[in-house]
């Protein structure tokens, strides 16, 4: 039996809503990364869940560029979090206003 659309956008919501209080109300750089994460993940589930009450692909296509997306993303932003933390020894944002140069 299929999963109705309606459901598969509540969870969609659930998961962009999560990600957004993630990334307004944490102050750790990697907790961030990942609520930024689970909103590019809530976006994939609705292109996923349109294309597939539409009937076509096109949705489906764009949510792996996404993906794509989504990894390039995390190889950068760790990158920098690694970059902060041997300047800082420590991966909080509050911190990143001091790296003004």
């Amino acid at each position: 039996m299929p999963v109705p659309a309606a459901h598969v956008l509540v969870v969609s919501l659930l998961l962009f809503a999560i990600g957004i209080v993630g990334v307004l109300t944490r102050r750790n750089a990697i907790i961030i990364l990942m609520s930024i994460e689970l909103i590019m993940n809530a976006a994939n589930l609705n292109l996923v869940a349109f294309s597939r009450q539409l009937n076509q692909i096109n949705g489906q296509v764009f949510g792996v560029f996404t993906i794509a997306v989504a990894a390039g993303e995390v190889a950068v932003g760790l990158a920098v979090v690694l970059a902060m933390y041997r300047n800082r020894d420590s991966i909080h944002v509050d911190d990143v206003q001091l790296m003004k140069g």
